[in-house]
């Protein structure tokens, strides 16, 4: 259920005519908790071996598992969901710590989204979290809130879903099905017959996506009210992939600074002429505004604030256009080496390109703005 407390502001502030967040000592100290350990398990060798950059098979499993094994997989999801604790505040800033490192997190997104929706089996969201995964049965391309059409007849649910995230991962799906009784969720076992999981390569291989074929299935009606629980996984999603993003984007402008400065024309380092200069601060000024539009909006969506839904969607859009922007300087930056396979960029100027149309592209998002707001 969404809470309607109002929300806490007491760690948002301005400066000058900006919002800045401020975290908390437990949200600061598990960021750089969460940054260290990212540090010692998820260098640039290790996740190019997961993610097989380097002609290997993609294989994110021995980062998942350590991922749970090392209790990092469930801060932010609530103790009796199986979780650490925490909201979506620690949501954002693990998604914000993965993407710096594009490290693989289909898995841990899909199952992030897919828990709140099994809160009448909290046996269900337990095994999902502690490592069994799960996924929410939407197209990864689509706003979680208008799901395809899947039909349930004679308590059987038939239709297909494309390109859903974590699908191949998965140990449970959460599938949003339409029939007499109108929209509800079921928990389907991906391994009951009639069902088919197709996975489907991207070109950002720290994220996976999977066809879910559902040919009379049999599933668990969940208690939930479908509609409220989509809408308000529709915020979160929002809010993490915005996340998401903004890691990406901070981390491709400490690689552009870095190698501004080895990189010599004319016998200077690049970072001295004007124009990189202002391509370095263009992207600042986004990586700023963003962390605090994404904390702001964080912390709306999880107080229940009336207008979280607009919050959600204005970051949503927002930061991720912002990191395709800094994805193409960055890259312009870095020259011809950018290009390469054998330089990391490519790794976060993809994941940045897929978070512009994951779970909706800017268009649908402002949209989605354009019709909250009473303009007329």
């Amino acid at each position: 259920m969404v809470s309607t407390r109002p929300v806490d502001w007491t760690n948002a502030q301005w400066k000058g005519s900006v919002m800045q967040w401020r975290f908390s000592e437990e949200q600061h100290a598990y960021r750089e908790a969460l940054r260290g350990w990212l540090g010692d398990v998820a260098g640039s060798d290790r996740v190019r071996g997961w993610l097989g950059v380097d002609g290997e098979a993609t294989d994110p499993g021995p980062f998942e598992r350590r991922l749970v094994e090392d209790g990092m997989g469930g801060v932010g999801v609530p103790e009796e969901l199986g979780g650490q604790g925490g909201g979506l505040v620690e949501l954002a800033i693990a998604a914000e710590e993965l993407a710096r490192v594009a490290a693989p997190s289909s898995a841990w997104l899909a199952t992030a989204l897919a828990a709140p929706a099994l809160e009448s089996r909290p046996d269900l969201a337990k095994a999902a979290v502690e490592g069994g995964h799960a996924a929410l049965a939407v197209a990864a391309e689509s706003l979680p809130d208008r799901p395809p059409a899947v039909a349930v007849e004679g308590g059987r649910i038939s239709g297909t879903v494309p390109r859903v995230l974590g699908a191949d991962r998965a140990g449970l799906l959460v599938v949003p099905a339409g029939g007499a009784d109108g929209l509800r969720l079921y928990a389907v076992d991906p391994r009951s017959p009639g069902v088919s999981i197709a996975p489907r390569r991207l070109l950002d291989r720290s994220r996976s996506v999977a066809d879910v074929g559902l040919d009379g299935v049999t599933g668990e009606v969940l208690d939930a009210d479908a509609a409220a629980v989509l809408a308000r996984l529709a915020d979160v999603a929002g809010v993490l992939v915005a996340a998401d993003a903004l890691g990406a984007m901070e981390r491709m402008l400490e690689l552009a600074v870095e190698y501004s400065g080895q990189r010599h024309q004319f016998g200077v380092p690049i970072g001295s002429f004007q124009a990189v200069k202002h391509a370095a601060a263009t992207i600042l000024v986004d990586v700023e505004a963003g962390r605090s539009g994404v904390y702001y909006a964080a912390a709306s969506v999880a107080g229940g604030d009336p207008q979280r839904a607009l919050h959600a969607a204005a970051v949503k859009a927002q930061v991720t256009t912002a990191a395709g922007r800094a994805a193409d300087s960055a890259l312009t930056m870095h020259g011809a080496i950018g290009y390469t396979w054998e330089h990391d960029l490519h790794l976060l100027f993809k994941r940045a390109r897929l978070d512009e149309q994951l779970f909706g592209s800017a268009g649908a998002w402002n949209e989605r703005i354009a019709d909250g707001l009473a303009l007329v």
